[in-house]
């Protein structure tokens, strides 16, 4: 799963570490074993037939298991919220009657006769699921878990789609399936789904039958040959154009909302190229019969790698204009691909060590960055990782490898993706290429179609490059944090030596940890290899004259925070020669501190050119215009940028900026982008031509209401209309307000369609408006309900029916207070 923590900097930034620090699970005392095995599941046949009114599942599930090891005369299944009408042991076509109890969690049996180790039996369950009534603990990346979804069931919405989508990690295939709910099972399936004719599917494996039914409906029997873990059964029903495409002869096709048919392929058309990348490096040909891509609506979770058909939520959409920003989902869409090896293939025998499925999976999109765009692109998505995990504190008191957690949910969190895909890459520096990968391979080989953990991949990594790993894992994997550094250094030139300190500051016991540091003389460089493995050490090397700069962790695969004492001077100088991402990174965060300084200033307008886009935003967002001088220098550069810059997304950010100048000479540059086929690039010149041109900005925001529009386009011209349009503009402000996703911009959003509302005088259209907002406001994961609900609540809605109540509009503002929690 490719998760997102959505709200992790919701209302203040100061509440995303505290909604981290509710995870933080280093006071439990649970030991989370590896669950018991006492049943094997063998193979699940599951004949479904769905109730769209009720938003029920009827189903028929024959489930054949074997114990494992010791005789069995019961057998324990999860089943979550159902109403079980019949067990029976199914001997052929002959159904005995079985007993059993059920508390509305567990489905507890008592079978014929006591089952020996290797002989198998089969029982059949007739149930009704009904998942909207359960309620399932979610967690920051898995929002609720009542497993099946359905969606606009009765079509009431007309501006949302009908459809059905499961979601099965961690435990919610059995809230719709009885099966034994854990991911150290594997199992062979069969799944037929009954739906209106109209509707596709998409289940495990291949597509064995179709058969039309008299009564309008069609029953589709999907089956899954080789076994996977329950979590990872999966049910797709939907109104969806399928785009086909193949590779190696085996379908790879794309499921999406008819709309976006045309754009399926610049969306997900990579996956061939993936699929061939990820078979060379792991040496594992792709192993399913398949590989299905499909998008739910109202699927919060990012994305999920059902075996053979992964879950992307409706972010993954895109059209062409959005698309040429870039496209935005691909690193979740290569994340979610990797999971079909690690995750799928080779299962986490347990959730304490997710680590080899999720940290993998993060690991991925490095991977294929490296492999398709070069190694900036590769930098910039793993310097991304380390920050996000290293600006939430109350993750270092972490394992990655964790057996004591409140929740299995509670693994879903930056150590076990971010973090771990950071300590995937110090382990391939560690131990090298050809080592790192030809391990991949061994610990995927020995595991398949099995399940796998932190141990099991040490030691295929061990035997690959004939060195023992558990100095590494001992601190990476099953220890917590990471180090806190100070860099010095001192230059000899009497003795012609200079000498590097680096002081472990975390606290604790010091981590070993292996580093390159290169010496320049000029643009002459020495490496010299050394480790660490005090808190305090000293390394002196010799120079014949005072190098240019010392840099310490010179291939920049360290997980750590630094304080590195070099001068502006070395950043510049490690800017122009050291040359990797991390390396210029740096540099321009050291001049940014020191704008009031000319060489500073000089490397800002050096990086504004840099060769990758990534660093030229970056740029661009630590310009500080407040020093004096800095606008005079670095404002024709913005011009050329905002002109001419190849990427769009660059010269967005350039306008944006110009923007803030509010100088009228802007105002033909602002109107002719305002037509730029770039979404970001059309809105920022429409916010910058507010600044310049108030009543020409309304007026093109008037013009593109009536066109289709999406991202930050949509946002500026729904901000303007809010501010200044009328009750005329309601259909589209609504619109967009109400597709947007579950995100922080949407709850700053939420403040201003509240105070547009006051000025909307229709009674149907107003309870319209408060519906979409109660309807986000439910949306919030449960956890972040009291940061947001204040607001929404408050000073959206009360102070929206205070207005109504002042201006005579009893009807809106009793239906507005109606919806207000007491």
């Amino acid at each position: 799963m490719k998760k997102f923590l959505l709200f992790a900097v919701l209302v203040v930034s100061s509440f995303a570490l505290q909604a981290q620090g509710v995870s933080d699970t280093s006071g439990n005392t649970v030991y989370r074993e590896s669950y018991p095995k006492i049943n094997d599941l063998v193979h699940t046949r599951l004949d479904a037939k769905f109730d769209f009114a009720k938003s029920y599942l009827y189903g028929n599930v024959t489930i054949t298991l074997k114990p494992h090891i010791y005789a069995v005369d019961s057998l324990q299944l999860d089943a979550k919220g159902m109403d079980i009408a019949k067990v029976s042991l199914a001997k052929g076509t002959v159904l005995q009657p079985l007993k059993f109890t059920y508390d509305g969690w567990i489905l507890t049996i008592r079978l014929d006769k006591k089952y020996k180790a290797g002989e198998s039996y089969t029982v059949n369950i007739v149930y009704t699921a009904k998942p909207n009534e359960v309620k399932v603990k979610g967690s920051d990346a898995i929002t609720d878990a009542k497993g099946l979804y359905f969606i606009n069931p009765k079509g009431e919405d007309k501006d949302k789609p009908t459809q059905v989508w499961t979601q099965g990690e961690t435990e919610g295939t059995s809230v719709w399936c009885p099966t034994i709910d854990k991911p150290d099972q594997k199992t062979t399936d069969e799944i037929l789904m009954t739906v209106p004719d109209k509707y596709v599917t998409l289940s495990n494996g291949r597509l064995a039958s179709q058969k039309k039914n008299p009564d309008g409906t069609r029953t589709d029997d999907w089956k899954m040959e080789l076994p996977h873990s329950p979590y990872l059964f999966f049910m797709g029903v939907g109104d969806y154009a399928i785009v086909r495409d193949k590779y190696k002869g085996k379908e790879v096709n794309y499921y999406v909302e008819k709309e976006y048919a045309s754009t399926a392929r610049k969306i997900f058309g990579l996956t061939p190229a993936m699929i061939a990348f990820y078979e060379k490096i792991t040496g594992v040909a792709y192993p399913w019969i398949k590989y299905s891509q499909i998008v739910g609506r109202d699927y919060v979770s990012g994305a999920m790698e059902n075996t053979t058909c992964t879950l992307h939520q409706e972010s993954a959409q895109q059209d062409a204009r959005q698309l040429i920003d870039g496209n935005g989902w691909e690193s979740v869409i290569a994340h979610e691909l990797f999971h079909q090896w690690f995750g799928d293939y080779v299962t986490c025998e347990s959730w304490s060590n997710l680590t080899v499925n999720e940290s993998f999976a993060e690991y991925s999109q490095y991977l294929w960055k490296e492999h398709q765009y070069g190694a900036d692109a590769a930098a910039e998505e793993g310097h991304n990782d380390m920050f996000q995990y290293l600006s939430s504190p109350p993750d270092a008191k972490k394992d990655l490898v964790r057996f004591y957690y409140a929740d299995k949910e509670d693994m879903f969190d930056l150590v076990s993706y971010q973090k771990g895909g950071r300590v995937l890459h110090m382990l391939r520096t560690a131990v090298g290429d050809s080592a790192f990968f030809k391990g991949l391979n061994l610990y995927l080989t020995t595991n398949k179609f099995k399940n796998g953990e932190a141990h099991q991949l040490r030691l295929a990594l061990e035997e690959t490059s004939g060195r023992d790993l558990n100095w590494f894992f001992n601190q990476w994997y099953f220890g917590s944090g990471h180090p806190k550094v100070t860099i010095s250094y001192h230059y000899d030139d009497a003795a012609k030596k200079v000498s590097v300190t680096i002081r472990q500051t975390q606290g604790g016991k010091p981590f070993e940890i292996p580093l390159s540091i290169d010496v320049y003389e000029g643009t002459a460089k020495v490496r010299h290899e050394v480790r660490i493995s005090h808190a305090t050490e000293t390394f002196t090397f010799p120079y014949n004259s005072k190098p240019e700069l010392v840099n310490v962790d010179a291939t920049k695969y360290m997980l750590w925070e630094k304080l590195d004492n070099k001068t502006l001077d070395n950043f510049i100088f490690q800017y122009a020669h050291a040359g990797t991402y991390e390396d210029r990174l740096e540099a321009i965060e050291a001049a940014a501190v020191q704008q009031y300084k000319p060489a500073a200033i000089g490397l800002m307008k050096t990086a504004l050119r840099d060769k990758f886009d990534g660093l030229r935003n970056h740029t661009l967002d630590r310009i500080d215009f407040k020093v004096e001088g800095v606008r005079a220098e670095v404002e024709p550069i913005l011009v050329e940028l905002a002109r001419s810059d190849k990427k769009s997304t660059v010269r967005a950010k350039a306008l944006d900026l110009l923007g803030d100048f509010r100088k009228p000479e802007y105002k033909d540059l602002f109107l002719a982008n305002t037509k730029d086929s770039s979404y970001s690039v059309a809105g920022a010149a429409l916010k910058g031509l507010l600044e310049v041109d108030s009543l020409g900005a309304m007026a093109e925001a008037k013009k593109q209401a009536h066109q289709k529009v999406d991202g930050k386009l949509a946002e500026v011209v729904t901000d303007l209309l809010i501010a200044s349009g009328s009750e005329d503009d309601f259909e589209f402000i609504a619109r967009q307000y109400g597709k947007m996703p579950l995100s922080q911009t949407k709850f700053q959003a939420t403040v201003g369609f509240g105070v547009y509302l006051a000025k909307v005088q229709n009674t149907d259209r107003v309870k319209h408006g408060v519906d979409l907002i109660v309807a986000f406001r439910e949306s919030v994961p449960k956890q972040f309900r009291n940061q947001t609900d204040p607001t929404i609540n408050g000073v959206v809605l009360g102070e929206l029916a205070i207005k109504k109540d002042a201006a005579g509009a009893k009807e809106q503002a009793d239906y507005i207070r109606s919806q207000i929690p007491k």
